[in-house]
């Protein structure tokens, strides 16, 4: 793990990096793929399903048996923390509601808008090295409450072909209507073009391995809607002199033990803490069950000492973390300052797993930097939008006009004439 002290400003630049993968250059080995889903269907699923998760596959979709038998082997304990978090997620995603207003915009002219759910969503859960049940939730709760009519749900299945029984646990109380056990690029291919057994959907949800990343951009191109480009994840630790040093190594090694191209970063301006926080990683990382993923994430992890707050700020707005952790005295007033963040996380007791759980906002945020342009997944990511304009003869009388003149000097002639050809009639 580097420490950088007092790096000028010129420096930043390489300090801002990740360790992400350029997905573009395995848009070569993604896109056959693609194209078989799309010209086989089930019979290309089926074929990478045996190639990619070593699983050969009767049935694609997960039966109501295995559903009803995945409940069995959730703990009571487990259960009850799936219902806690997914009323907390319901909560806080139900008070996102768009209402519209209409708007007279002038004497006759009224406007508005309406919310309409999408109405077919895909949702990716990765298996891989851990099963992401949270995501389920993330995903799956706030596409009910906005009113997606169909919510379809891919997953790759273990080598005896079974989806892990919390993720089915999960998707049930969330209200997931399909679950198939598909993954990778197959599984996206699967949700964008339709086979015999995947419904078509208008918008793909989730994060992945490079892979997935690279197949969603893919298809994004023409063929489907997706959340937002995704990377590997990341956390941004701002704290002061007097922040917790365990609680720092806590909140960094959960973050760096999502997987082996994960980040962490420490940025400060008090030398006294750097030693300390080190000393409390060095401790809490060898009591971890993921040590090895752990230790890979922390060689491109970094602990940077910065000469003042307003440098920290700066520094934090052009790395545009997907989570930042803010453990300083006037927390608020630096939280006021951030422009560019997927999630903030304020003061001692706010660790960056209460978003990733239960505590009702969206752990699917911007990686990448890309903070500086997207938002997290919430409820308007599974809504459009549509406008109503209503014209009365007050009305195309009062702007008809103004609309006429635009039209002519643009040399659009048939667009005068709507206009006119009503007006001739008043």
């Amino acid at each position: 793990m580097e420490i950088i002290k007092y790096p000028s400003r010129e420096e930043w630049p390489l300090l801002l990096t990740r360790p992400a993968l350029n997905v573009s250059m395995l848009f070569d080995t993604v896109r056959p793929v693609l194209n078989e889903v799309r010209a086989e269907g089930d019979a290309a699923v089926r074929r990478y399903e045996e190639k990619f998760d070593n699983v050969t596959l009767s049935d694609l979709q997960v039966s109501e048996e295995e559903i009803n038998e995945a409940k069995n082997l959730v703990s009571d304990e487990l259960q009850q923390a799936i219902r806690t978090a997914k009323g907390n997620i319901e909560k806080f995603h139900a008070s996102q509601r768009f209402t519209g207003q209409k708007v007279e915009t002038t004497t006759g002219v009224t406007c508005w808008q309406k919310a309409v759910a999408i109405e077919k969503v895909g949702l990716y859960i990765p298996g891989g090295t851990a099963p992401l049940f949270s995501t389920v939730l993330m995903l799956a709760v706030p596409a009910r409450i906005a009113g997606c009519k169909e919510v379809v749900l891919c997953t790759p299945p273990d080598k005896d072909g079974r989806v892990h029984p919390a993720i089915l646990f999960a998707a049930e109380v969330a209200g997931v209507n399909k679950i198939f056990k598909i993954g990778g690029i197959q599984a996206i291919a699967a949700m964008a073009y339709g086979t015999e057994s995947v419904p078509k959907v208008y918008k793909i949800f989730g994060p992945g391995n490079q892979y997935v990343t690279a197949a969603k951009q893919l298809v994004s191109l023409k063929d489907v809607a997706i959340d937002m480009p995704a990377g590997p994840s990341e956390v941004e630790v701002i704290a002061d002199e007097k922040a917790n040093p365990d609680f720092i190594a806590a909140d960094f090694l959960s973050q760096a033990e999502h997987g082996v191209d994960s980040q962490a970063i420490l940025v400060t301006t008090s030398e006294y803490i750097v030693d300390k926080v080190v000393r409390a990683i060095e401790d809490q990382l060898e009591k971890l069950s993921r040590k090895e993923i752990t230790e890979k994430s922390l060689s491109h992890s970094r602990i940077i000492v910065l000469d003042n707050e307003q440098e920290v700020i700066d520094f934090t707005n052009q790395y545009a973390p997907e989570h930042l952790i803010i453990q300083m005295e006037n927390y608020s007033d630096v939280a006021e300052k951030v422009e560019n963040a997927g999630s903030v996380f304020m003061g001692a007791y706010t660790p960056e797993s209460a978003g990733d759980y239960a505590s009702g906002t969206n752990h699917t945020l911007p990686t990448n930097g890309y903070a500086k342009a997207y938002s997290g997944v919430n409820l308007d990511s599974f809504i459009k939008k549509i406008t109503f304009q209503e014209i009365t003869s007050e009305g195309i009388r009062n702007l008809g006009g103004a609309i006429q003149t635009m039209a002519a000097n643009e040399l659009l002639d048939a667009h005068r004439n709507a206009v006119t050809v009503r007006l001739k009639t008043l």
